[in-house]
């Protein structure tokens, strides 16, 4: 992406509209915040709205004009390389995607970093468009419904944990009609199965 489109980014962001802010503080953002645990990353922070509202969250995005605009907000936020987390493994408990993944053509490596900055208790909780939000947005790439986003995760080591939908319910007529209406799935990290115990006879080659 060139810096042309990162500043109309930011343009875009910075001109939403108050009755979008309340509704994310009072509406969605609570229901975010009390979904995720302990240190938090949020992927594609923009501005960071979430960063202000929830303690314990840092912020991340290939945007660095969002990413100056968040420091100057004395938040913590940083920049990062397409599909390169500037983390330790296991530096958080839970990470949050809120209408990221579907603009990623192959979200496979990004999700991998993932897994590798959770915890082994950790969780994801992945927010994308339904139908109108979906068709607003030229640079939307993939399109999720509860299957396609299911099976994405599980390839990539992730369990359901909890489906919902904002701002009310499931709802196709929403889905269609109104912009904010998204899918939110709540994703742990699967368990590892336990290292198979060579038999005794394997230990003993003839």
């Amino acid at each position: 992406m060139e810096m042309a489109q990162y500043d109309a980014y930011f343009d875009y962001l910075m001109r939403r509209s108050a009755a979008g802010a309340l509704y994310r503080h009072a509406v969605l953002y609570p229901r975010i915040a009390r979904r995720l645990t302990g240190r938090t990353l949020d992927v594609g922070c923009g501005i960071g709205d979430f960063l202000r509202y929830r303690p314990q969250t840092v912020g991340v995005d290939v945007n660095p004009r969002t990413v100056e605009y968040c420091r100057n907000q004395g938040l913590d936020a940083h920049c990062m390389e397409p599909d390169r987390l500037p983390f330790a493994d296991g530096d958080f408990q839970s990470v949050l995607l809120d209408n990221v993944l579907e603009h990623i053509a192959e979200p496979g490596p990004l999700l991998t970093e993932i897994q590798r900055v959770l915890g082994p208790h950790g969780r994801v909780l992945i927010g994308v468009p339904g139908i109108r939000g979906w068709e607003r947005d030229p640079d939307h790439k993939v399109r999720y419904d509860e299957f396609a986003l299911t099976k994405t995760l599980r390839s990539h080591g992730f369990e359901v944990a909890e489906t919902f939908h904002t701002p009310l319910w499931r709802w196709q007529w929403l889905s269609r009609k109104l912009p904010q209406y998204c899918l939110f799935m709540l994703f742990a990290v699967a368990p590892q199965p336990p290292p198979r115990r060579a038999s005794a006879a394997s230990q003993f080659p003839v």
